[in-house]
């Protein structure tokens, strides 16, 4: 487990980088297709910043749980909170695609 709780703290990094980056209003980051209805781009950053900060704090907490041993029942505690994390950032940027671009796309 100690493999992929390296890997995942090494994966959450970059997350965590890019999501402050989009909170603190480069939203240059996403897509342009993403914005194209966006009014309030600082606004839209903060709120996409924070869904991805869902993200990069699920592959922490997911690694970190890793750690705790080599056991079935770590592993699949280590998975489940990934994969809880990760589809609760993924639903919180389709809400603020919703919210400020109208739609997804």
């Amino acid at each position: 487990m100690w493999l992929y709780s390296i890997i995942l703290f090494a994966v959450s990094l970059p997350f965590l980088i890019i999501s402050i980056s989009i909170y603190k209003g480069n939203t240059d980051l996403i897509h342009d297709y993403h914005q194209t209805k966006v009014a309030d781009k600082a606004a839209y950053g903060k709120a996409f910043g924070k869904a991805m900060l869902i993200i990069s704090a699920s592959l922490l907490l997911s690694g970190i749980v890793g750690l705790f041993g080599n056991s079935e029942i770590v592993s699949k505690i280590s998975v489940a909170v990934l994969l809880f994390g990760i589809l609760m950032g993924v639903i919180c940027i389709i809400l603020v695609q919703k919210k400020y671009n109208k739609g997804i796309f």
